[in-house]
């Protein structure tokens, strides 16, 4: 999905470049979700009442309630703009001097930039990039005010959302859509014999 981006310095002369981008990265999933987060709050419930701890029951349903909120919602479009003094995302504003780094990852299809702010508490923030032209643009404007890493440190909230992510099924549409794409594909034509007539 193509976002039209914007870069008219004449509305602002402080905004260096700004575009429009779904607030996280979102892919739309089907039945089977719901299925996989009830099994998993039964099982970790299950759990939880073996060994005694019934009130733990309570964080753990409100976490996965979350989850599926999530997987279910789709994000809202915003506005991020990068300006001479800093970065807006959201409607937040982050001045180049408390941040530190930032690096590139890949979320259900979009490229996203997480920017990390200076110790002790490093911040971590991100950016949507819809299309490949936004992400050089923003990367070279990025790279003049920040360090760019490679192969990043991630935290443990990363890696906690990408295990997630992986346990996720996949959709019963993208299945029943790469089944039928295959049985539209008709054998090929190849002349006759006798002929020399192709057949079909």
């Amino acid at each position: 999905m193509h976002e039209e981006y914007l870069n008219n310095p004449q509305l602002n002369p402080q905004v260096i470049f700004s575009w429009k981008a779904p607030l996280r990265p979102y892919k739309k999933r089907g039945k089977n979700v719901l299925r996989f987060y009830v099994a998993l709050a039964l099982l970790l419930s299950l759990i939880i009442v073996f060994f005694g701890d019934k009130i733990l029951l309570i964080p753990i349903w409100a976490v996965l309630f979350l989850f599926y909120t999530l997987t279910i919602t789709p994000p809202p479009q915003v506005e991020n703009k990068i300006t001479k003094f800093g970065i807006e995302l959201a409607g937040v504003t982050l001045r180049w001097e408390a941040l530190s780094h930032f690096y590139l990852t890949k979320r259900f299809g979009f490229n996203m930039a997480t920017i990390v702010s200076h110790g002790p508490y490093y911040l971590h923030s991100y950016l949507v990039l819809p299309n490949e032209e936004i992400k050089n643009k923003v990367m070279s404007i990025l790279s003049e005010h920040l360090v760019y890493q490679e192969k990043p440190q991630r935290n443990f909230t990363d890696k906690a959302v990408d295990w997630l992510s992986k346990l996720l099924p996949d959709d019963e549409d993208e299945k029943t859509n790469s089944q039928s794409s295959f049985s539209q594909i008709k054998e090929p034509i190849f002349p006759s014999p006798q002929t020399g007539v192709p057949n079909g």
